[in-house]
């Protein structure tokens, strides 16, 4: 580590400083707005339920949070690659992997930093912390004593102990060994396997695949002090000692001969070149060692082409992480109440994971991945980690398992039901916009901002640059630019962006040209022209777009919406078919995903209007791998009332029935109605629209842009957009509350729109 913070120290400090400190928080999840509900939660409404639990423990699970509560503890002992950095300082870690259990499998995750370094007092705290939790997730912590602390916890604990960083590596590694010996043709059975690293993560591989019908003579390990041989003293525990060896190979380069698969849980260079070339035919290299693996796979790929690879970096194909697997087989094993976590649990999942990788990918997986998704083979063992349907094949594996082996306190008697609870969590939160920035990455894409001079999209050109989701082009002074971005910190922009100085760029005459070519009858005279090219970075923006010098263009963090939508219709033009253009509203809060239509352009459409957004609308959510379900709105219930707003509505309703007869939509409807399906069933029982709308019209952008506004305060959702909706060529206006964060959303969906319009 370096005294000198990089930017990317700089960016995750500003991170995780911003207020609220850290990246956790706790809220109520029933109402206590009267004095009967504090009277409920607490005194004395409280004491029914503890005195059921005291009668039954196991009724814990229906009236406390217990059954969706994990425990993230360490000690601090061997946190990420930093060592023993104690556990005050590996408390941002801890938090992260809370985060992630919330964001993936929607479980509590309470980080528990323990100041102990011996096994036994360590044992004894963790081992009291029982009544409070579902769930126990070891997490950094030093071998050998982490064996030691999960065997004792597990003989003491009736529920879930998991150390993540043994079993969750261990069912990844054995999903992508599944996998890739059905594409070499090889069997567990039969195949010599090699390990770099005998730590935690090696051995508990080692045992998993064993499990599996790996033959223990087939596998020798090795570490830092070459094989792990029987007699061998050097560094051993008992748990090493299970797996050496009666052999005369002392170095990884003797025991790599012939072996069929490198498992590498060590460090980046140990698997040589001149050792990979020794392996048996069609290998798998598993070099795991992160960031730089034990072999890069481009010197695999290079000298031994018949070679099946997979890293732990996400830059490359097969990445083992183990997000695929920790979130989910905690969410099966809490929802039976499992009192532990068995090998059956365990290759369940890794079984779950393997089967999904080779799923042809379903019609919407397909459509939120930009239509490609991978498919099963050598670049694709292993799935993605962020595809959606991990949860939904992974907890229920987990949970039938869990049940088979007499583990599950509360078996689920209906797993149908069960899986299509998963199935309504799956889109919840940000996870919509991944897919987004997965068909963006590596893209050529040019984006113009034309406030290329505020610092949100500094940073956010920044972050393009190092995901490389689009080529970054700003409009702004240079001067400013290079100061504002010295200022920020930066250290890509502006030295590798192409920035268009509205003071001195040698194309001003050939833009004002172009302006004037489209707007010289527009009451804009030449000197005007040349005058709003010079001073309307907007106009700029779209001018480069127009002119093909960029393939989108980014505005409106410096103005209001209303500034740029002008100068949009004007230079970049609506597309043919389409009459008026619409923005459309992203919130991302804690139901799940919910679309807002027009909230920025059209003040009192026609119903021909709102049939017309409707349908563009509808296809943006499409692209975000969602099927739309739509509600027109109004105050009137489905012919209640006979005012206008109704009968714009109804008109609309028949106009979209009539383009897409395949569409989910229905109204005029009132809020309520769009939102819940028992409350609409009574009020119109045959609706076509089932559960609930995630489009939701508004009659006019009044009604529109209040209830965004207002439920984005309310709810603390997170906002994406507007994207706008019905442009020739690729433009988006964002507002001037934007973040940082919101530019870059902005910026993936940009490049996508631009991709899939030229792709036809």
């Amino acid at each position: 580590m370096t005294d000198e913070p990089t930017a990317a120290d700089a960016a995750a400090l500003a991170y995780h400083r911003l207020d609220p400190p850290g990246k956790l928080e706790i809220r109520a999840t029933k109402p206590l707005s009267t004095q009967r509900d504090l009277s409920l939660a607490y005194s004395p409404g409280v004491a029914a339920p503890s005195l059921a639990i005291a009668r039954d423990p196991l009724t814990a699970l229906d009236y406390t949070n217990r059954g969706n509560v994990v425990a993230v503890v360490t000690n601090g002992t061997a946190v990420l690659g930093l060592g023993a950095i104690g556990p005050l300082a590996a408390k941002p870690v801890m938090e992260g992997k809370a985060v992630l259990f919330k964001k993936f499998a929607n479980i509590d995750g309470i980080d528990i930093e323990v100041d102990e370094t011996d096994v036994d007092r360590f044992v004894d705290i963790v081992a009291a912390l029982e009544p409070s939790f579902g769930g126990i997730n070891l997490e950094d912590i030093r071998g050998p004593a982490c064996f030691a602390i999960e065997e004792k916890l597990k003989a003491r604990m009736a529920i879930p102990v998991f150390h993540d960083d043994q079993h969750g590596t261990a069912i990844i590694v054995s999903a992508a060994i599944k996998n890739a010996l059905l594409i070499s043709g090889k069997s567990i059975e039969d195949v010599k396997i090699v390990t770099s690293g005998a730590g935690a993560a090696a051995l508990s591989c080692l045992n998993l695949l064993i499990s599996q019908g790996a033959k223990p003579e087939n596998i020798i390990a090795t570490d830092i002090h070459g094989v792990v041989y029987e007699g061998r003293e050097i560094e051993m525990d008992p748990w090493k000692a299970r797996h050496a060896r009666k052999t005369e190979k002392r170095t990884l380069a003797e025991a790599i001969v012939g072996a069929d698969i490198f498992l590498g849980l060590s460090a980046a260079g140990v698997l040589k070149p001149e050792m990979l070339k020794t392996m048996a035919a069609r290998p798998l290299v598993l070099a795991l060692a992160n960031p730089n693996p034990e072999i890069m796979p481009e010197v695999v790929n290079e000298l031994r082409p018949d070679a099946l690879m997979c890293t732990g970096r996400s830059d490359y194909p097969n990445q083992v992480n183990n997000v695929l697997c920790f979130p989910f087989l905690f969410r099966g094993a809490l929802d039976v109440g499992a009192t532990g976590i068995d090998e059956a649990m365990k290759i369940a999942a890794a079984e779950a994971i393997a089967a999904l990788a080779r799923e042809r990918p379903t019609e919407e997986v397909a459509r939120a991945y930009g239509g490609a998704a991978k498919t099963f083979g050598p670049d694709y063992l292993i799935p993605a980690p962020f595809d959606p349907r991990l949860i939904l094949r992974i907890a229920p594996a987990v949970a039938e398992a869990a049940q088979k082996s007499g583990l599950a306190q509360r078996p689920i008697a209906d797993m149908s039901a069960y899986k299509d609870r998963l199935n309504r969590f799956v889109f919840r939160s940000g996870s919509i916009m991944k897919p987004v920035f997965d068909k963006a990455s590596q893209s050529k894409t040019r984006v113009v901002y034309c406030e290329g001079e505020d610092e949100r999209v500094l940073r956010a050109a920044e972050i393009v640059l190092e995901e490389g989701i689009g080529v970054p082009i700003l409009i702004g002074r240079r001067r400013v630019v290079e100061a504002r971005a010295q200022r920020a910190g930066l250290k890509r922009v502006p030295g590798e962006i192409e920035i268009i100085d509205p003071e001195d760029d040698p194309r001003y005459r050939d833009y004002v040209d172009s302006y004037w070519s489209v707007v010289g009858r527009l009451g804009v005279t030449p000197e005007a022209a040349r005058t709003v090219v010079r001073t309307n970075t907007t106009v700029i923006g779209a001018l480069a777009v127009m002119r093909g010098e960029a393939d989108a263009m980014i505005c409106g963090v410096e103005s209001p919406f209303s500034q740029h939508v002008k100068t949009v219709r004007d230079v970049i033009g609506i597309r043919e078919g389409v009459t008026e253009l619409a923005a459309l509203s992203l919130l991302l809060e804690d139901h799940g995903p919910l679309f807002l239509l027009d909230t920025q352009v059209c003040d009192a459409p026609t119903a021909s209007q709102v049939a017309e957004m409707t349908l563009l609308a509808a296809e943006q959510v499409a692209a975000f791998g969602i099927t739309p379900r739509v509600a027109l709105l109004s105050a009137s219930r489905f012919g209640s009332r006979d005012i206008a707003s109704a009968r714009v509505m109804r008109e609309a309703l028949e106009k979209l029935h009539a383009a897409a007869p395949d569409l989910q939509v229905d109204g005029e409807m009132n809020g309520e109605d769009a939102l819940s399906e028992v409350v609409r069933s009574r009020a119109m029982p045959n609706s076509p629209l089932t559960g609930s709308a995630n489009l939701l019209v508004f009659p006019n952008i009044d009604a529109a842009h209040i209830a965004m506004t207002l439920l984005k305060e309310v709810t603390k959702a997170l906002h994406v957009g507007p994207i706008l909706l019905g442009t020739r060529l690729p433009a988006h206006i964002i507002t001037q509350s934007s973040t940082a964060r919101g530019v870059l959303n902005m910026t993936a969906i940009a490049v996508v729109d631009a991709e899939s319009r030229r792709k036809g």
